[in-house]
């Protein structure tokens, strides 16, 4: 795994990060604290027997998430059958703990989704729920929303049922961990078999003509010495687990379609005209996109360790966009379809994060068991774009934001030294440059080269408590 790290020691500027980083919450609004009444709420509910179910105990769960992580919505059961494979996915029950109409259920509409921020979470709800009673633990018995897919060896769905039921997780695994145990054979047998059932899942999204960018992660990390970047190459279990959400998320849709009432995720595709100025793009940086080679194909091919690689899925990303969610009571959305993964989508497998995924589920488990679909969720169907729309675009603006401002103070002590960078795209005025060390995106106020060319550039300035950074051509 490529990695390269920067980290910020001067304890000056982590004093002034810290400051700045204050500053942006209070600028964007971000919410604080929970009231008492929503805490003494989900506390409440917290100790709430968890009642009769399908006790699915016996099953050997387990999950999968990055180092440290608490709030753990999902755990698979993975096993090979003489007809394939069968993966059992227990989603937490989060709709089990927030009643309609209440304190808790105010609060969570008021915040749709967990924000993520250097200096600390802001989660969707109280820990007692989101970090304790809710989240699917190892050895803790918890209740789940069960999927259960009956896989053919080339992926394709077979069977598809929903339940809520009792389940434990046996182990809490890291991406790292999980990973290394699966390519020196120590995987126990529930989840041995996901490399096999990842890539037959990716090689289903090939065929329907869908595609990932999968593109380095620019991350902020903690250190004992402070903030820093880290640009991280995603491993490859960490596709093959996103792949599992991905099938739910499918699956979900469909029932709902099939149903005739839920929320979708959608993405328009991208038009004829952005799609012939990308591949002149891919054709200018080296890297032709040929005639008759599937988009997502391509993407796949692409050396992601390469600068014009990258500068490729930069301009790419311009092709995903317009993603929202559509509602519908009755007819379809007009455009049901996520253009990404070439097929109907919807969120349900991340309800202590996610809001829009109460319903998901509570819908799912309606339509899948014959039953009405509950008249709180039905009726607040349509709330629930304009609520995550919002969410989502304030999440943005905090995570570039925080990012701005820690690479401003990573970068804060070499104002007038040189750097490598590469070219990633630019527009009528302005450079967007990626430095080679430390893994810092910034821009250039001119015109220098192509996507994809190296240059050197000179840091004039980086002001922390904006997160701004100047640099010029050398």
């Amino acid at each position: 795994m490529a990695r390269r790290s920067s980290r910020l020691s001067a304890s000056a500027a982590q004093s002034e990060l810290a400051e700045a980083l204050a500053a942006l919450r209070a600028e964007l609004k971000v919410p604080g604290e929970f009231p008492p009444a929503v805490l003494a709420e989900a506390e409440q509910a917290s100790l709430a027997p968890l009642g009769s179910l399908p006790d699915l105990t016996h099953l050997e769960f387990l999950t999968i998430d990055p180092a440290g992580s608490t709030d753990l919505d999902q755990a698979m059961h993975l096993a090979v059958t003489d007809a394939g494979f069968e993966v059992d996915y227990a989603i937490a029950d989060v709709p089990f703990f927030v009643a309609p109409g209440g304190v808790l259920d105010d609060e969570t509409r008021r915040r749709g989704q967990t924000l993520y921020a250097p200096d600390g979470r802001i989660p969707l709800h109280p820990p007692v729920i989101s970090e304790g009673a809710g989240s699917l633990l190892p050895g803790q018995v918890r209740r789940a929303f069960v999927w259960r897919f009956a896989l053919a060896p080339d992926g394709a769905v077979n069977e598809t049922s929903l339940t809520r039921a009792l389940v434990r997780s046996r182990r809490q695994w890291s991406y790292d961990e999980a990973q290394r145990a699966l390519d020196d054979g120590t995987a126990p047998p529930a989840l041995a078999p996901l490399p096999a059932i990842g890539k037959a899942l990716i090689a289903q999204e090939a065929a329907r003509g869908g595609a990932s960018l999968n593109t380095p992660d620019e991350e902020i990390v903690l250190t004992p010495d402070g903030y820093g970047v880290e640009r991280r190459v995603p491993l490859p279990i960490e596709d093959w687990n996103a792949q599992l959400s991905l099938l739910t998320g499918m699956a979900a849709a469909t029932i709902m379609l099939a149903g005739g009432v839920g929320i979708l995720r959608t993405m328009p595709p991208a038009d004829d005209a952005a799609v012939a100025a990308f591949r002149a793009r891919t054709e200018l940086l080296g890297l032709p996109w040929a005639e008759g080679t599937e988009y997502g194909e391509y993407l796949r091919s692409l050396d992601r360790s390469q600068p014009r690689a990258l500068a490729v899925l930069q301009a790419a990303a311009s092709l995903f966009c317009g993603a929202g969610y559509e509602a519908f009571d009755g007819a379809p959305p007009k455009q049901p379809v996520q253009a990404a993964l070439a097929a109907p989508y919807a969120h349900v497998t991340a309800p202590l994060r996610r809001l829009v995924d109460r319903w998901g589920l509570i819908v799912c488990e309606a339509l899948a068991a014959g039953n009405p679909v509950p008249d709180w969720a039905r009726a607040s169907l349509t709330e629930l774009p304009h609520i995550m729309n919002m969410t989502t675009s304030l999440s943005g603006r905090l995570d570039a934001g925080a990012l701005d401002r820690v690479e401003a103070a990573v970068l804060s002590g070499r104002v007038g030294d040189e750097f490598d960078a590469v070219v990633l795209a630019q527009n009528h005025t302005r450079t967007r440059i990626q430095l080679a060390e430390p893994a810092v995106e910034a821009s250039v106020d001119a015109i220098v080269g192509n996507p994809g060319d190296a240059l050197r550039v000179r840091l004039v300035s980086a002001t922390i408590a904006t997160g701004m950074l100047v640099f010029a051509p050398v």
